[in-house]
C-alpha cells in the first residue's frame, strides 16, 4: 500500500473554534433553568472519522476492534464506549468519533491495524458537530422538526439515521432514553441553532455548558 502522510488537522497550538462558538453558549448556560423540558449542550471539537472498508471481511472488523475496542455496527445503528463512538452510515463507511485531541492517534493506530487491506480514514473533524439534546421533551421536538419516525418501537436507543430535520438534513442518533445528538454539517450549524431555539419555546430551553 502506497506511504499516507498523516499529519495533525488541529495542532496543539492552534486555537480552534466549534461551528457555534459565536452563539455563545458558555454564557447562556448560565442563564438556563432547571424546569426546561430541552436541555442542549453542544459537545464541540471533537474528533469525527470518516472509515471505509469491507464489512464482511473478517480481517478488516477484526483489525478496526484490534484498534478502537469496538465492533463494526449493523445498519442504522451505533455502538459506544464511554465518548469514543463508531457509527454505521453505508454498507461499507462508518463514523469514528472520539475526545477531542485524540482523532490523529487514532487515525495512526487504525492505519498500522489495517496495514495491507484495503480502507481508508479521512479526517473530518471541522466539518461537522454535534448537539446533544436532552430532557422530557425532546422527542416532541424532534417530531415537530422531521417526519421521521421518533416513536420508542421505530427509533430505540443505539439506533443512528440521517434524515431531512427543518428543510435541513443531518443524523439523529438516540444515544439515551431521554437524550439524542444531531451529527450537524458545520454549513447548516446557524440554522439549526435558529430552529432548535424558536421550536422548543413552548417547552423551556436550557443550555448546558
Amino acid at each position: 500500500m502506497t506511504a499516507i502522510n498523516v499529519y495533525k488537522q488541529r495542532p496543539d497550538a492552534a486555537k480552534a473554534e466549534s461551528p457555534l462558538f459565536h452563539a455563545g453558549l458558555d454564557e447562556l448556560a448560565r442563564k438556563g433553568k432547571s424546569s426546561a423540558g430541552v436541555t442542549l449542550r453542544e459537545k464541540k471539537l471533537l474528533g469525527h472519522l470518516i472509515l471505509r472498508g469491507e464489512a464482511s471481511d473478517s480481517n478488516f472488523a477484526g483489525a478496526v476492534h484490534k484498534a478502537i475496542g469496538l465492533e463494526l455496527p449493523v445498519a442504522l445503528t451505533l455502538v459506544a464506549s464511554g465518548e469514543t463512538s463508531l457509527q454505521w452510515l453505508a454498507p461499507d463507511e462508518w463514523l469514528l468519533i472520539v475526545p477531542s485531541g485524540e482523532e490523529f492517534a487514532t487515525e495512526q493506530k487504525l492505519r498500522a491495524a489495517l496495514e495491507g487491506q484495503h480502507f481508508s480514514i479521512v479526517n473530518v473533524s471541522g466539518g461537522q458537530t454535534i448537539v446533544e439534546l436532552s430532557g422530557p421533551k425532546v422527542r416532541e421536538l424532534l417530531m415537530k422538526s422531521s417526519s421521521y419516525d421518533v416513536h420508542p418501537s421505530n427509533f430505540p436507543v443505539g439506533k443512528a439515521v440521517g434524515t431531512v430535520f427543518a428543510k435541513s438534513q443531518l443524523v439523529i442518533r438516540h444515544t439515551a432514553e431521554d437524550t439524542w445528538e444531531l451529527l450537524v454539517r458545520r454549513s447548516f450549524a446557524d440554522y439549526i441553532w435558529l430552529w432548535l431555539q424558536d421550536a422548543s419555546a413552548e417547552y423551556g430551553l436550557a443550555i448546558k455548558a
